[in-house]
């Protein structure tokens, strides 16, 4: 896979983004346990990072996948996971099926805001009693005409307080399991929906978690995503996109922990020399920079594969893979990091104590990593390479 110079030039003008916009004000954002997303997202859409791979008719750039590559990379070097997560559910969780399966009707009301920023979006999927397990959701949407009134509660919703349209999964049928859903754009500031409450989270403190709850509230069945009974599915798609950009991510946040863990060991004295003169820990930094190498280029194979047209079950199959090895690695050098720095590591004046905390989320948000070995050993064929 190679880059352009033009693929270059967005990489930098990403990283700078990143460097001035976003982690000088991850500390307050992170004692705030909210940063502003209305402020934000609009810098972002005027960068064009809020629609990369969507119609230029909505404001979308049409660009290559290799650009969201780009940017998930350099996003993931926000020092605050919470920011970096919060902008990939706009751009790869809530706006996907929206974009693949919307009507042109509700991409002009929509979509389009969303890729300016003017609009925060937001993925309701997960239930108390429904997180990986998809089918089991019990929000229903019933139909009154040319209504789809809605109850329910939904749970861990990233951007949720702030949202200011959702994409709904919501049961529209009496058919159990996975059949009979479907994706609805759901305004917040419709009658009937409330913010429950803000979650109190272990890390990616800067972003705002909360339950949401629907009570007798209304939205046209025209905001239905594609066909009814047909949500389930495109879920199901819409989730390659967000495993894709955690593990993008996640290789942008451990190089820069690796690299300011090596910077540290360097100045570190300790027995007369710096700390990394000592062989065993240069030798484990050595590996877990190995490791992180070969997730980036398996992403990079997901990538082709996804230029080069690859079939659905063969993208299920490479995105879940990454998933899963990104959030195992990306605990191993949460871990490598907080042991070489030692009692300062400890201490949540180090930046290591919140890349520790924020770096758990990975093997459970958007499917735990025991999801994701469910998915491979479903496929077919799966016990042969």
């Amino acid at each position: 896979m190679q880059f352009t110079e033009e693929h270059d030039l967005f990489r930098r003008t990403v990283r700078d983004f990143v460097e001035r916009e976003i982690n000088p004000y991850a500390d307050e954002w992170e004692r705030q346990g909210i940063f502003p997303a209305h402020e934000l997202f609009p810098k972002l859409g005027a960068l064009g990072v809020l629609g990369l791979e969507y119609d230029p008719a909505y404001g979308g750039q049409g660009a290559d996948h290799l650009y969201t590559v780009i940017y998930g990379e350099e996003m993931g070097r926000c020092t605050t996971g919470g920011v970096a997560m919060a902008v990939s559910v706009q751009t790869d969780m809530a706006t996907p099926a929206l974009a693949r399966f919307g009507s042109h009707e509700l991409k002009e009301r929509y979509l389009a805001p969303a890729i300016r920023g003017d609009m925060v979006a937001a993925i309701a999927v997960t239930e108390p009693d429904a997180g990986s397990d998809v089918a089991g959701l019990r929000t229903r949407a019933v139909r009154d005409g040319d209504e789809w009134v809605i109850n329910g509660t939904k749970l861990y919703i990233t951007n949720g307080t702030q949202a200011d349209w959702l994409c709904l999964l919501a049961r529209t049928s009496d058919e159990g399991g996975y059949r009979g859903m479907s994706q609805i754009v759901v305004p917040t500031d419709t009658p009937g929906f409330a913010v429950s409450r803000k979650l109190d989270k272990l890390g990616q403190r800067s972003s705002d978690t909360a339950e949401l709850s629907f009570v007798d509230m209304r939205v046209p069945v025209a905001n239905t995503i594609g066909e009814i009974g047909q949500g389930f599915q495109q879920q199901m798609a819409q989730f390659q996109n967000e495993r894709l950009i955690a593990s993008y991510m996640a290789t942008g946040q451990m190089v820069v922990a690796i690299e300011r863990t090596i910077d540290y060991l360097k100045q570190r004295q300790a027995f007369g020399r710096p700390l990394l003169d000592n062989q065993y820990l240069a030798f484990s930094m050595a590996e877990v920079l190995a490791e992180v190498e070969l997730l980036r280029h398996y992403n990079y194979a997901c990538a082709d594969a996804i230029v080069s047209g690859a079939d659905p079950i063969t993208v299920t199959k490479m995105a879940s893979i990454a998933k899963l090895k990104a959030g195992r690695l990306n605990r191993v050098v949460a871990d490598t990091c907080i042991q070489f720095h030692g009692g300062i590591g400890y201490m949540e004046e180090t930046w290591t104590a919140r890349f520790f905390r924020d770096s758990r989320l990975l093997s459970i948000g958007g499917g735990t990593d025991e999801v994701m070995l469910r998915i491979l050993t479903g496929l077919e064929g799966w016990g042969k390479l």
